[in-house]
């Protein structure tokens, strides 16, 4: 089946596929922060290119191992299985090598495999394997699903752990076992003892992303159990902070990141929490506040009011290096 236009007047080209193994992909990303980019609307909600161009180009003068382009913080639920491939061919052309392009897949297994194929045809280096919709599944079923994603394509695959798709620990090994680019796997619901059991039963074979929302709570106890990165969606509109807070954690200095948490991160959640969708919200937010308006979020999700705008800025300006990224967009 030919993949349907992505946008009027505009056809998703096929880039050389990545020439990165799955397993250089894993141990890339293991080794440093990791970015989720927001993707910038137009106001009539159209994919905004030039926008997108410019955050990417940006993002990738900061040290980050990974940008994953059209993930949860990229509004994916939100996208088409067409548009998917084409923000991924827009991300891998504006960073040019500089850093590994990880692709948002997911709903059922035939969506997924299309975008999927779309993805790594558009350049990426991985992809990120999001829970299928809404329906909870056996894990039978789920381990199909996984596989036949992971046999659709030749680059690596994350599978992320939460909601209604909970991989146990012998259904990963197995799945490890029949899928040799299945090298990676994000934790999204903060069960300890199921990231111990994991980590015990599958050792250094996967690459471990902390993937809760404002990842930077959890990230000092996710360290002591082996998982050495994390998602950081603040890292958008806060990147000096983001990759300070980083290298605190990976030194174990806990004054400094007591202080980024007290300081920053949970006044920021205390805002996150007001309403339902706004852990996307919020980052797009961020990008208005700092000058790099990426446009409001898609719906069902809702933009925050004029007055959280207003505490928003008020933390960010506060902290140091607000004032060069805010130059930076100029």
């Amino acid at each position: 089946m030919e993949p349907a236009v992505p946008f009027p007047g505009t056809f998703v080209k096929d880039r050389a596929m990545s020439k990165m193994t799955p397993q250089d992909m894993a141990a890339k990303i293991g080794s440093g922060l990791l970015s989720f980019p927001v993707t910038p609307f137009k106001a009539d909600y159209s994919f905004d290119e030039a926008t997108y161009r410019a955050n990417m180009d940006w993002l990738c003068g900061y040290e980050v191992a990974g940008l994953f382009a059209a993930g949860g913080t990229g509004e994916f639920f939100s996208l088409t299985a067409a548009e998917v491939p084409e923000v991924v061919r827009v991300a891998v052309d504006e960073t040019r090598g500089r850093v590994p392009v990880l692709a948002g897949t997911g709903y059922g297994t035939a969506i997924a495999r299309e975008i999927a194929i779309g993805a790594e045809k558009a350049g990426a280096d991985g992809l990120l394997l999001l829970p299928p919709y809404l329906m909870h599944a056996e894990q039978e079923g789920l381990a199909a699903h996984v596989e036949a994603i992971c046999k659709s394509v030749k680059i690596g695959v994350i599978v992320y752990n939460r909601d209604n798709a909970i991989l146990q620990p012998d259904t990963l090994a197995r799945l490890c076992e029949r899928c040799p680019n299945l090298v990676g796997y994000k934790d999204g619901i903060g069960d300890i003892e199921l990231m111990t059991r994991v980590y015990s039963k599958m050792g250094d074979r996967l690459t471990y992303i902390g993937g809760l929302p404002t990842a930077e709570t959890f990230a000092l106890p996710y360290l002591d159990m082996g998982v050495t990165t994390y998602s950081s969606a603040v890292f958008n509109f806060v990147p000096e902070f983001a990759t300070n807070f980083y290298a605190a954690v990976r030194k174990r200095d806990h004054a400094a990141i007591h202080a980024g948490l007290k300081d920053f991160i949970l006044p920021l959640i205390a805002i996150r929490n007001r309403k339902k969708g706004y852990a996307v919200s919020i980052i797009k937010a961020g990008m208005k506040v700092i000058g790099r308006d990426s446009g409001p979020v898609r719906l069902p999700l809702t933009d925050l009011t004029e007055a959280e705008m207003a505490e928003l800025t008020a933390l960010v300006k506060a902290l140091p290096g607000a004032a060069s990224a805010q130059q930076a967009a100029e």
